[in-house]
């Protein structure tokens, strides 16, 4: 703490003593009820705060995802609050959740999602290496048999299972490659074909 702050906080320090010095004086006589109005009060500036604070989640929990629209050649999707673009697609029939991922080279599944489409983990090769911002991973590929997003549908997509831990599969240029078009506009992801 440099010089400054010490001294904003000693002052600070003697404003709020001063303050609870002139309440008390003030409400001696009434000092219970005092204590309650300034208890509620106290919860009310927290309760504030605390909203402040959690806002973008609270945001992000009321508003949910939102939708892709689908159009003949093209698929949209919008901005989520958290600043990312997700889509839902569907591997062997069965809905996945991927973060897309321009800055990933493969599509990269998650051991929960992998998982979700029947494939035994345990016996997987992970002979491959991913290079991610928390270090370098192993990998596993592994082949899907077809892949749905909107009205496009893909055999065969190379996908890696990845060995660490992940929060989402991630969609990543390998499958975003099939599309003529990709672009971002006004908060958009446009994938066209």
């Amino acid at each position: 703490m440099v010089a400054d702050d010490f001294a904003r906080l000693i002052y600070l320090m003697l404003l709020v003593a001063a303050l609870l010095f002139w309440f008390i004086s003030q409400r001696r006589a009434s000092l219970g009820k005092a204590m309650q109005m300034a208890m509620a009060w106290v919860f009310i500036f927290v309760g504030v705060i605390a909203m402040v604070g959690l806002w973008d989640d609270i945001r992000g929990t009321v508003a949910g995802t939102p939708r892709i629209s689908v159009s003949d050649n093209r698929v949209e999707i919008p901005r989520s609050p958290d600043g990312h673009y997700y889509a839902t697609l569907f591997v062997e029939d069965k809905p996945l959740r991927f973060l897309v991922d321009t800055g990933a080279s493969q599509v990269v599944l998650s051991h929960a999602d992998a998982e979700r489409l029947g494939i035994d983990t345990s016996a997987l090769n992970y002979f491959g290496r991913a290079y991610t911002a928390n270090g370098e991973v192993r990998t596993a590929p592994v082949k899907l048999g077809q892949v749905q997003l909107g009205g496009f549908t893909d055999q065969g997509v190379t996908a890696w299972v990845n060995e660490g831990d992940m929060a989402e599969s991630l969609l990543g240029m390998d499958y975003l490659q099939r599309f003529s078009s990709i672009q971002i506009a006004g908060g958009t992801l446009v994938l066209s074909r």
